[in-house]
């Protein structure tokens, strides 16, 4: 089957579709067919199936989150609130994360197998996806598009559903359902606040809707909400022991030990290493000796005790940094029904969102590596390195020599995003001839801009530190760079931006029927078509193309994806206590893959209060535009240097960092990559042996292999495909500290998630005194393993580093939520629970030996205590108060103790701590609000 031949058929019959779906004739029923038709009863729509139900609990694990479980968490966004499921895992995007690739957006993985692998939905169709690709690769939708006061529901389908909806949805899919119909005006106000009096959160909506589509013929409603919510900075943590300080000395910690944000400024290694991201003085490396040496000044930047006692001049730069983001941002929504017929619906959808939001990180440095199409850029050594010019006055030395210095004068690398989305839908839906039908037309685009500032331009700063003739003059430093003009600031460093757009065409029609009745009930039959094209493109940074930014890598993609889909649904109550399903789905790509993917499901009820089920699915994910496209990728990440850290052990003139250091990582797209495919099982019990008590308890499996990946960092290493500094240990040439690592995308790899999750629910009844609502979600993973040259056990370690954020694979993580209900008052708590991690970056080596602990204490000994990292959990707090029938006050305090997030010297998503303990970094924290309802 060529693409052009199913997609021209496809178009055909989605377009014969559309128009005879609108024919009045369509319409009408032979009462007499009717008497004939296999048995009807009311049904409902269910995530994971086109077919409609009379009941919920399909073959398939589906969490069914309701508008209420989302309130009592104080949440204020669909991502805040996403990323507490215990489903979530490595590859989560958080705001906190504001420094990543895909700043400014806020990402779901479910099963940790990444943001790209987990298909988000908005009301059963998608969305454009967010214009920066997670790592540079990874394209996934930005959640904080979706407006929080339209959303009715959330379901979470938890097995693999490719054969559903296509690609991207290996490991699962979130379906986020709006209102469908409103009546009537609500008012709704809030405002949060810190428990440090900072972090500002105002936000107010407006829902108002008019007509009944039963009685009136149509419905429609707008909703329209408003949020600007305020940065608060590390700076104002200081309190919080180890979250806003860079010193982290009182704690056993060396002055270089491997953290990601440790003290800055230090001399190492006899004098040899002096870090990247400098000191406000800087540093100079005398040619003479190959030594650094600190320049004069530092008692006016520091006062941090005791010294470096390699004479460095020790400082925090990650006092400028935010620990979360300033946002702001409008989202509306609007639907709109009307009744062609009493069996037919005309319905349209409109969404829009603008959001902008900034986020500081540390000043830049002078020097570094980093990559562009052309290759790496090494301004750390060699005939690259930055210098400071021989008759720059700053320069005792009188000869050029390397600097390393922190750009303080300059001031932070903020990032400023303004982002736009769109959606626009509109259908026909209804029932005719014994089929219920639905076709529509789907609309969804992003327009970003990603703005930039404090990032130095590597060729300007060259020229201001070593020529006399420069057209701004020299950039003074240290205590002298008050003598610097404004237009040398400006020279040094530009503005500078990407532009990002998506865009989305969705042409689908699905129609479901009763075929015939079986002992269990009736057979249902879906059939569906779809004909989708998207767009995706970013431009690079300014100047990274030639790679004249320092520090900051290329990224950029473009491409057009097309594809034609056909697909059928059978759902068999074959007896009373035995149901099958069943799925197949032809995905065709345009110049690219033919994807089929089957889908099979069993469920057995030998009791009204217990079922068995099972499903196996096979999955697909097709190579994005930024992976097999036009463009290319250069980040950071972290590696253990086999040459100065053999075995985990610095070697002779090696520090400890080497064991643990940050590279670029310079990735090249590759046209010729295969799709990722995944085969995925789930065994499930379920049981309701009261009408107030329910148990589902599943065990999954997801194997995905063929898996895109930039090719393996340690591989690269072995094979020498990096770049060095040249302060090399003694008698080993070519040791240099590791700077770079140059990599393609390719298939390389496979990776096989298994676990458990657990959701029991209860209600106790206590009549006056109001009921009692339990529950208690469990998710745990048995087994995390990637296979590529060797096979990594992640599971319960700080692994896998290679993923955004370098979260870890916590083995277990349980949600567990309380409600008291008593006439017009209710008030609700809910723990949050993650578990410990071993701070290692994989379980056992190539050689099958234990990993070493990826971090150390200054006397050498595995850190944190015990070589792991303690379990945390916060418990939120919420109440509403219906003082009249139409007003409400409500109040919630989220970390209600005020639970401190372990220290992480690990992890580069955030300083400190592990982005999973976010709210441990923020703490406590309120908030107000009223509702007020218009009859």
């Amino acid at each position: 089957m060529t693409h052009a031949t199913l997609s021209r058929a496809i178009r055909r019959a989605l377009l014969a579709a559309l128009v005879t779906s609108a024919a009045p004739t369509v319409l009408a029923q032979d009462a007499a067919a009717t008497q004939d038709a296999p048995t009807t009863l009311d049904r409902i729509e269910v995530t994971g199936t086109n077919i409609r139900r009379t009941d919920t609990e399909t073959a398939s694990p589906v969490q069914v989150i309701t508008r209420r479980d989302i309130d009592r968490t104080g949440k204020a966004t669909v991502a805040d609130y996403l990323q507490t499921l215990t489903s979530d895992g490595a590859g989560s995007l958080p705001k906190t994360f504001g420094n990543g690739f895909a700043g400014g957006g806020t990402g779901i993985s479910l099963r940790g197998l990444g943001a790209g692998s987990t298909l988000v939905l908005l009301n059963g169709r998608r969305m454009a996806p967010f214009g920066l690709a997670d790592d540079g690769q990874k394209v996934f939708t930005d959640l904080s598009t979706i407006p929080m006061e339209a959303v009715e529901r959330v379901e979470v389908l938890k097995d693999g559903a490719s054969a559903i909806y296509g690609s991207d949805a290996i490991a699962g899919v979130v379906n986020i359902i709006l209102r469908r119909d409103f009546t009537g005006v609500v008012l709704k106000g809030s405002y949060g606040l810190s428990g440090d009096s900072d972090g500002d959160a105002k936000k107010a909506s407006i829902t108002a809707g008019v007509g009944d589509l039963v009685e009136d013929g149509y419905n429609f409603f707008t909703s329209l909400e408003a949020s600007k919510t305020d940065a608060i900075q590390l700076t104002q943590r200081r309190n919080r022991k180890w979250i806003g300080n860079g010193d982290l000395r009182p704690y056993g910690y060396g002055i270089a030990s491997g953290q990601f944000f440790p003290l800055q400024g230090a001399i190492t290694g006899g004098g040899t290493v002096a870090a990247n991201a400098g000191s406000p003085v800087g540093n100079l490396r005398d040619p003479a000796t190959a030594l650094f040496q600190s320049l004069p000044g530092c008692a006016q930047f520091s006062t941090i005790s005791p010294p470096d006692p390699g004479g460095g001049c020790l400082w925090e730069t990650h006092r400028f940094r935010s620990l979360t983001p300033s946002e702001e941002y409008v989202n509306f929504f609007a639907r709109g029904s009307f009744a062609l017929s009493d069996r037919a619906e005309l319905y349209t959808e409109f969404g829009y969102s603008k959001k902008k939001s900034e986020f500081r990180n540390t000043p830049s440095g002078v020097s570094g590596t980093w990559g562009f199409p052309g290759g790496p850029v090494n301004a750390s050594s060699g005939p690259g390195a930055t210098v400071l010019g021989a008759s720059h006055p700053d320069n005792p030395l009188g000869v050029d020599a390397r600097l390393r210095y922190a750009a303080f004068d300059v001031g932070p690398r903020v990032t400023f995003n303004d982002n736009q989305f769109s959606r626009f839908l509109i259908g026909i839906k209804g029932s005719g001839e014994a089929w219920d039908y639905d076709v529509g037309y789907l609309h969804s685009e992003t327009d970003l801009v990603n703005t930039r500032t404090g990032f130095l331009r590597y060729s300007a700063v060259r020229t201001a530190l070593t020529d006399p003739n420069s057209p701004v003059g020299y950039w003074r430093i240290g205590g002298d760079a008050g003598l610097n003009s404004a237009a040398l600031y400006a020279f040094i460093s530009p503005t500078i931006h990407a532009n990002a757009s998506t865009q989305l065409d969705v042409l689908d029609a699905r129609a479901s029927r009763s075929l015939m009745d079986l002992p269990g009930g009736a057979l249902g039959l879906a059939l569906g078509a779809e004909y989708r094209r998207q767009e995706v493109e970013l431009t690079p940074q300014t100047f990274t193309d030639v790679g004249d930014i320092i520090g900051l890598g290329f990224s950029a993609y473009s491409g057009k994806e097309e594809v034609a889909v056909a697909y059928a649904e059978l759902l068999a109550p074959v007896a009373e206590t035995l149901e099958l399903s069943a799925a197949f789905r032809v995905d065709s790509y345009k110049d690219g893959e033919t994807s089929t993917t089957p889908k099979a499901g069993i469920k057995w009820t030998p009791a009204p209060w217990i079922s068995l089920r099972g499903t196996y699915a096979e999955g697909f994910r097709a190579p994005n535009p930024a992976e097999s496209g036009d463009g290319g990728a250069a980040g950071f990440s972290t590696a253990q240097d086999p040459v100065r850290c053999p075995g985990g052990t610095p070697a002779p003139g090696a520090v400890p960092s080497d064991c643990n250091t940050p590279v670029a990582i310079i990735t090249s797209p590759n046209p010729d990559l295969l799709p990722e495919e995944s085969k995925s099982y789930t065994l499930g019990l379920v049981l309701e042996p009261t009408s107030t008590t329910s148990v589902t308890l599943d065990a999954w499996e997801i194997k995905r292999s063929n898996e895109i990946n930039p090719g393996s960092t340690e591989e690269a290493i072995a094979a020498g495909s990096v770049v060095r500094d040249d302060n090399n240990l003694p008698g080993v040439p070519d040791s240099g500290t590791l700077l770079a690592v140059e990599v393609d995308y390719i298939n390389s790899a496979q990776t096989r998630v298994r676990g458990i999750d657990l959701d029991i629910r209860q209600r106790v009844e206590m009549e006056r005194f109001g009921d009692l609502l339990f529950d208690l979600q469990w998710s745990h993973i048995n087994s995390y393993e990637r296979t590529d040259a060797f096979t990594h056990q992640y599971a319960g370690t700080h692994g896998n580093c290679d993923v955004s954020n370098c979260i870890g694979t916590p083995e277990d993580r349980i949600n567990f939520g309380a409600t008291w209900d008593m006439d017009v008052w209710s008030v609700s708590a809910i723990v949050n629970y993650i578990s410990s991690l071993d701070n290692i970056t994989e379980e056992k080596d190539e050689n099958g030996n234990p990993s070493p602990c990826a971090n150390s204490f200054a006397d050498g000994s595995d850190a944190p205590r015990g070589c792991k990292l303690p379990s945390f959990y916060t418990i939120d707090l919420s109440g509403q108060w219906n003082v009249t029938e139409s007003l409400q006050l409500f109040g919630s305090v989220q970390n209600l103790t005020d639970k401190i997030a372990p220290l992480d010297p690990l992890t580069y998503g955030a300083v400190n701590y592990n982005p999973l303990h976010s709210s441990g970094a923020i703490g406590r924290y309120f908030t107000v609000g009223v509702r007020y309802e218009f009859e």
